[in-house]
């Protein structure tokens, strides 16, 4: 059921490099905790509507990485470590002794990270369409890297419609897929380029040898493949959820709820 009344704060940090990651909070201070992370370049936003059909004793923090949404930096490092890091800041800010990080595609690889940072704070591990994707993981080899990351510098829109089209399966809606583009083309740049290579070049295999909670993906169906299974089944539990394109937290917002408070019940 929506809450719509479910009060939002606006909320900042600072850290070190100029930069500022601003935040969402809602629900009972002290309620199980669910921190939320966007895909790259989005921003916190696309979990509005999640938030708003999720059980209300739930604290919900929806969190804007640097140089996406309303946060901001200087700093010279793109890597998902240092993205862990942001999301680790507003933990501390919150006093969060537990909670579950949810995060969609590249905020997955972010989510792991957060886990690995902080493994007495975070239970579970989600990641909401996000690692397995075999072109990114595992980590690439620098000739892979170096070409995937040429389509970028070479036509950024170019590579950004690629991204699009990769995580669109056969029947999605053509103005679901501009309205994505558009969005995720205006990124801040530098920060736009960097962080796409950091996700190009972060290395899950390490990550999940160091992460010890346990992992939950909800993959689209269409996008899932045996190969993901194959190599990471034993470590991460894929779920299949039919709930739209790779975007499904914007399209199906309810239905990503339902999944959430799933986890968290379990």
């Amino acid at each position: 059921m929506t809450n719509s009344s479910r009060t939002k704060q606006h909320l900042e940090i600072q850290r070190a490099d100029h930069t500022t990651i601003r935040y969402t909070a809602s629900g009972p201070v002290g309620g199980p905790t669910l921190a939320l992370i966007h895909g790259w370049a989005c921003n916190r936003g696309d979990y509005d509507a999640v938030t708003n059909h999720l059980p209300e004793n739930y604290r919900v923090l929806a969190i804007d990485l640097a140089e996406h949404g309303e946060s901001r930096s200087t700093r010279d490092v793109w890597t998902m470590e240092e993205f862990a890091h942001d999301v680790a800041a507003v933990l501390e800010a919150e006093s969060v002794a537990e909670c579950i990080v949810a995060g969609h595609s590249l905020g997955g690889a972010v989510a792991v990270e957060v886990g690995r940072l902080l493994p007495d704070t975070v239970s579970h591990v989600v990641g909401l369409d996000s690692l397995h994707y075999m072109t990114l993981f595992p980590v690439q080899s620098e000739e892979q890297a170096g070409a995937m990351m040429n389509m970028f510098h070479e036509d950024f829109a170019v590579g950004v419609r690629a991204m699009v089209e990769s995580g669109s399966p056969e029947g999605t809606d053509p103005a679901l897929k501009d309205a994505y583009f558009e969005k995720m083309v205006a990124v801040r740049q530098p920060a736009g380029l960097h962080s796409i290579e950091g996700l190009v070049r972060w290395d899950m295999d390490a990550a999940l040898r160091e992460t010890k909670q346990p992992i939950t993906v909800f993959a689209i169906p269409d996008l899932m493949s045996q190969e993901a299974i194959d190599r990471y089944g034993d470590r991460v539990e894929f779920l299949l959820a039919d709930l739209g394109s790779h975007h499904f937290p914007v399209e199906a917002p309810e239905g990503t709820a339902k999944l959430l408070a799933d986890v968290a019940t379990k």
